[in-house]
């Protein structure tokens, strides 16, 4: 891979905060390839291709691809294992059904 420039994961808040109702740049994600766990802030976002990729800031494998359309949003987490969302301690815990 050919070095790009690519901007830091943070950057990935806003396009996600119209899907979750969450800061995601806060969540914790461990990469499928290296195992490497850490904030989604620090995926390195490329901008270059019809969406946002944003690869493992520890061995550069895609993590989250994120793609908009005006009638839709795609999401693709195949390269994340996990995504653990901060949840605030005053949100009431959901009851089962």
């Amino acid at each position: 891979m050919t070095e790009m420039s690519f901007l830091d994961g943070n950057m990935l808040d806003g396009p996600l905060r119209e899907l979750f109702a969450v800061d995601v740049s806060g969540a914790t994600g461990r990469c499928e390839n290296c195992g490497v766990v850490g904030p989604m802030g620090t995926l390195r976002v490329y901008s270059h291709a019809p969406g946002l990729v944003g690869r493992c800031p520890s061995c550069a494998e895609v993590m989250l691809r994120l793609v908009r359309s005006p009638s839709w949003a795609r999401l693709d987490l195949r390269g994340t294992t996990f995504l653990q969302v901060p949840v605030p301690l005053d949100q009431p815990h959901p009851r089962p059904l």
